[in-house]
Formats: structure tokens, C-alpha cells, sequence
């Protein structure tokens, strides 16, 4: 069966141009003028991944990004006309997988929705359409499906997208040495660098939500020159 894309983006002319492209290399393809569209479209068939348009009237594709990312494992790629870094950077923030910026080559599309649904095909919860596990580990509780974090006393701990992101990558690979870079391709979809502190600040919010001494970490240990190990023992339900 082909992979569904579905084209969120106001311009008419550009939905058609990649709608035609897309089904040509072999997709399934779907466009929406908007965000309240795409909702109908997701109501009633799956989807593997949506092109979203930044700057749409109404409902703009941050917001539907955000949406997406508290209801779905659907793989999501950002469009944007603007050249401001901080838009691409929001967008990964919030969950978007990857961006492309208009103008774009075809080709490099096509490229990054291909990278795109590779990773996604293995993030929990998309083999059969299968429910995202929830996890148990040092007397929390980590729902994948729901994307919350609650403590054994019951109260709710909120994470960010990025550190969201950060705990799945660590509950997906526990006592595993994960690299900074490795991570970082996880969480904000990009290349890692020595002078890059993202990651370093992530682990710093995340331990200070689950550990009872984040000066002295028992879960996310830190492994000298290779990355960092989330020592623990992990509980998994459905």
C-alpha cells in the first residue's frame, strides 16, 4: 500500500505542482487548502505524513504541527517562505520532523519526505497502527500516546516537546550509551557539533523533573566522553 501524503498549504498552484510530483514517485497524495481540512482528512484515513505551509489564514501550520504532534506519530515536514531561523527552529521545537524552505528543488523535497517516513516507520505506535505503550520506570509513569509524565504520587509533571522527545529516545534505548549526536537527531532532527550545548541543557531540565538529586543523577547518567546512559529498569504496558 502507498504511503499517504497529505499537502497542507493555501497555494493552489503549489498544492497541485506537488501533488502531481508526489504521486508520480509513487505516493498516495491528498491536499488541504487548510488546517481545518487536514482535520477532516485525518478523521477518516490514515495518514504517514503531512507538508505543512507555515503561513496559512486561519489556523497557521504551527499550530496544526503542535496538534499533530499531541495526537499522532504522523511524520510532519514544515514549509516556509521565510528566511528567519527562528521559525524553522519553532517548528522543530514544537515536533516537526524536518523543514524545507521555498524556494525548493523537487527533488530535495522528495529527498526529506523520504528521510522522514524512514524514521517515523520506526517511532512506537506505527507498526498496525498498534497504541503507544506506557512505560513505568523508578515509580513514573511515561505515557507515549498521551505524552505525559506522571510521578508515584500521582502528580503530573509537564515536558516540553523537546523533552519529550528526549525521555522516548531514552525509554526506547534504556542502559544504552546514546552519543550527542545520535540524540540530537532524535530530538531537534539535526547534526551535532562540539560546541553544540542543546542537548546538554535538555538532560539538565529532564533531570531536574525526574531525579531525586539532579546534581547527583542515578537515572541519566552521564558517560564521560561518549553521551549519556539512562540506567534503569523498564515496565512496559498496552
Amino acid at each position: 500500500m502507498p504511503e499517504h501524503i497529505v499537502i497542507v498549504d493555501d497555494d493552489e498552484l503549489l498544492r497541485s505542482r506537488l501533488a502531481a510530483y508526489l504521486t508520480s514517485e509513487g505516493f498516495r497524495v491528498t491536499t488541504a487548502e487548510g488546517a481545518a481540512k487536514f482535520r477532516d482528512i485525518m478523521a477518516r484515513d490514515r495518514i504517514d505524513l503531512a507538508l505543512v505551509d507555515i503561513t496559512m489564514p486561519g489556523e497557521d501550520g504551527l499550530s496544526l504541527t503542535r496538534f499533530l504532534r499531541e495526537r499522532s506519530e504522523i511524520g510532519v515536514v514544515i514549509l516556509t517562505g521565510k528566511g528567519d531561523p527562528i521559525d524553522r527552529a519553532i517548528g522543530l521545537e514544537i515536533g516537526a520532523d524536518d523543514y524545507v524552505a521555498k524556494p525548493f528543488h523537487l527533488r530535495e523535497l522528495l529527498a526529506r519526505v523520504r528521510s522522514v517516513l524512514r524514521r517515523t516507520k520506526t517511532r512506537p505506535g506505527r507498526k498496525g497502527g498498534a497504541v503507544a505503550p506506557v512505560v513505568r520506570f523508578a515509580g513514573w509513569r511515561f505515557d507515549l500516546a498521551k505524552r505525559t509524565l506522571t510521578s508515584a504520587q500521582g502528580k503530573a509533571v509537564p515536558l516540553t516537546t523537546a523533552e519529550f522527545q528526549l525521555l522516548e529516545a531514552f525509554v526506547t534505548h534504556p542502559n544504552q550509551v546514546l552519543g550527542r549526536d545520535q540524540l540530537l537527531q532524535l530530538v531537534a532532527r539535526r547534526r551535532w557539533d562540539p560546541y553544540d550545548r542543546t542537548i546538554d541543557q535538555h538532560i539538565s531540565r529532564v533531570r531536574r523533573k525526574i531525579e531525586q538529586d539532579p546534581k547527583r543523577p542515578d537515572l541519566i547518567k552521564s558517560v564521560r566522553g561518549q553521551g549519556y546512559l539512562f540506567a534503569v529498569q523498564i515496565e512496559r504496558q498496552r
